[in-house]
């Protein structure tokens, strides 16, 4: 599979906006893969963005890297283009160079740390535990109508102890999701929805509404209760991943926001 357009052009800025970092000294002193009109492009250019593709489940290919080597061929040659044309000089131009260049610099540091502070097993495990109990034990089957005034709430569920049916009642709805399914929300845990939704919804009994509108910030809802069943949990290994990647964001969000506290910002 080549990789796609966005995902190598990324990686081409990144060869051309650094071209001091390490990862463009990878390769032996001198090895080029081409000279554009005097400029040598380096080899390290291509083995530093294939490493950067293998790393998001490319292989490394001949195909691959001829790929990039020609596209780096362009891009020298469309950069000494503008350079001949002083486009290189506009204020707007050097403002984003300089940005892409701080991107790239705070994702090789983002990169860096994460390997460097390696998530443990007993933190994944108990984080999955967390989200598990927090989640609840059980699914609920449910519909709502959902409606802009409280008195039209109280319009429907008068409607419905008279006898009307939820389904055609709920053809009103605000929820164009489930308006045309009879308000139908299919199986969903507590934590799916909205507190108060959540709250007035567990405490139904099978087949039963809420005779008091619930108000959320979407609205006011009448909520019918079809269903419980005991929730089912996927197991830690099939879930590992979006765990570990949960407890790493909230690692780096908290060393972005030491780094910030320690920064003198004028």
């Amino acid at each position: 599979m080549q990789p796609t357009l966005s995902r190598l052009t990324l990686a081409l800025a990144l060869a051309f906006t650094l071209p001091g970092l390490a990862l463009a000294q990878a390769a032996g002193a001198g090895a080029k893969i081409a000279t554009v009109n005097g400029v040598a492009i380096p080899k390290s250019r291509v083995d530093a963005i294939v490493r950067a593709q293998v790393a998001q489940g490319q292989k490394d290919t001949p195909e691959l890297r001829a790929a990039i080597g020609d596209r780096l061929i362009t891009l020298e040659v469309l950069a000494q283009a503008a350079k001949l044309n002083k486009l290189d000089k506009s204020a707007d131009t050097v403002a984003q160079i300089d940005i892409a260049r701080s991107n790239i610099l705070a994702q090789v540091y983002h990169t860096d740390y994460l390997k460097r502070h390696p998530v443990s097993e007993d933190a994944m495990k108990a984080e999955y535990e967390k989200i598990k109990s927090n989640m609840g034990d059980k699914e609920y089957k449910a519909r709502h109508i959902l409606v802009e005034k409280e008195s039209d709430a109280k319009d429907i569920i008068e409607k419905l102890k008279k006898g009307e049916k939820f389904e055609e009642l709920a053809k009103v709805s605000k929820d164009a999701g489930s308006k045309d399914k009879g308000g139908d929300l299919d199986w969903n845990l507590p934590s799916g929805f909205v507190k108060p939704f959540a709250d007035a919804m567990v405490k139904l009994g099978k087949g039963k509404y809420t005779e008091t509108p619930v108000k959320s910030q979407f609205g006011w809802h009448v909520i019918e209760l079809e269903d419980v069943r005991p929730a089912t949990f996927p197991g830690y290994e099939q879930v590992k991943p979006k765990v570990q990647q949960r407890l790493q964001q909230e690692m780096f969000e908290k060393v972005v926001t030491d780094l910030r506290a320690k920064a003198k910002v004028e």
